[in-house]
């Protein structure tokens, strides 16, 4: 048996960013993941990070986890019914940037480990027990435990204070929490998206909308493109091969796009979700085990770093001196930030399909959502409002 102060269940973003931030604050910890790092490290999803994420980053002494993406610079594009907008941002301040997630994991990865950091892969059967125990014991080891099949099948245990939840909508730590506890509130919002990885260089970069129905091609790095196609709730995959991926992009953006052999593919339906309360007694949820938004947003990664922020504070303030009131605070303080940004998710998700394909919206929201994005176009003020969710809010 091995003890800790904080065991983090699931090595992605919201994890490891924690890790790193209560290892170089003298806080031990050890980070448990279910799948092994060439997996995890390879996994393809979304990578805004923002300029609130540089920022917090940067401060936390992680800059370098930043440092050579991948992504080559290059000019996005917003194209309506085949023509291009023109979008003339003032882009000063504005920090944000693409980083695959894949990259910044494997960054925090080696920052992590570089400081010594505890990092068990193909931690397996994940069990949380002892988890309604009370953290107000101070710096002390309880009896709140994690045990979990390492890759040999070898049973172990981990003694802790506190876990940390960051495994994501699917895994252990909040199936973990009783029955009743947690109240969820959820929206779909109707909409489906065709999500392809395909091995091509991205262009055009940007987002198109039509009557054809919304589309996407987002950098993934310099052979790699992450291509979102607005399709039916009830597609399937198998109903979208690869000619007809590349001539509805082309049909939806009105120009040629680059094309290239397409490594996977599968249907997102778009949905918000939030947990509350983030915590039940010595767990605490982090990320996607507390919350989803929808991709259009370009959120996630935002509100993982928020969460382990707040969450860090709060770890340190009980180690430091065995005050938990930011413990006790942790949900009540995450949760306003994230509704502010499911207020945000859910704006832009309505008006950028509602804009397009009038199937489920009609004719009137769509002439509506396109004066919204019109109003984008022409007035400062709106302009700014957007940049403050999407770019530069903390």
């Amino acid at each position: 048996m091995s003890k800790t102060p904080v065991a983090i269940v699931g090595a992605g973003v919201a994890g490891l960013a924690l890790g790193n931030f209560l290892l170089r604050n003298g806080v031990d910890c050890v980070v448990l993941e279910k799948h092994s790092r060439s997996y995890v490290e390879q996994c393809q999803r979304a990578g805004t990070v923002d300029a609130f994420g540089v920022r917090m980053l940067r401060e936390w002494g992680l800059g370098e986890v930043l440092e050579g993406t991948p992504i080559p610079e290059s000019e996005g594009a917003f194209f309506i019914d085949g023509d291009a907008m023109p979008i003339d941002m003032d882009d000063d301040g504005n920090e944000s940037l693409y980083c695959p997630q894949q990259v910044l994991v494997r960054n925090l990865t080696d920052a992590y480990l570089r400081m010594g950091g505890d990092l068990r892969y193909e931690a397996a059967d994940v069990v949380l027990e002892n988890i309604e125990g009370d953290h107000t014991r101070g710096r002390t080891h309880g009896h709140t435990r994690v045990r979990y099949q390492d890759p040999d099948g070898t049973a172990r245990t981990v003694e802790c204070d506190l876990i940390a939840g960051c495994d994501g909508f699917h895994g252990v730590s909040r199936r973990s929490v009783p029955a009743g506890v947690l109240t969820e509130y959820s929206h779909r919002y109707g909409y489906s998206w065709l999500s392809v990885l395909a091995a091509v260089p991205t262009n055009p970069s940007g987002m198109a909308i039509h009557s054809r129905g919304l589309a996407g091609l987002i950098p993934r790095g310099p052979h790699a493109t992450r291509v979102y196609l607005q399709c039916a709730v009830d597609d399937t995959p198998e109903q979208w091969p690869d000619a007809r991926v590349w001539s509805e992009l082309e049909a939806r953006f009105g120009t040629t796009v680059a094309r290239g052999e397409i490594v996977s593919s599968h249907i997102v339906p778009l949905r918000s979700v939030v947990f509350d309360p983030m915590c039940y007694g010595n767990l605490y949820l982090l990320g996607d085990a507390a919350h989803i938004v929808p991709p259009m947003s370009a959120k996630g990664i935002h509100l993982a770093l928020h969460d382990a922020e707040v969450f860090a504070h709060a770890v340190l303030r009980w180690a430091g001196d065995g005050d938990t009131s930011l413990l006790d605070g942790y949900s009540a303080t995450c949760l306003p930030h994230i509704w502010n940004y499911q207020a945000f998710a859910t704006w832009i998700t309505h008006v950028m399909h509602n804009a397009g394909n009038t199937t489920q919206a009609g004719e009137f929201r769509k002439l509506v959502a396109r004066a919204e994005l019109q109003r984008q176009f022409t007035s400062e003020s709106a302009n700014r409002l957007f940049g403050e969710l999407a770019s530069v809010t903390n």
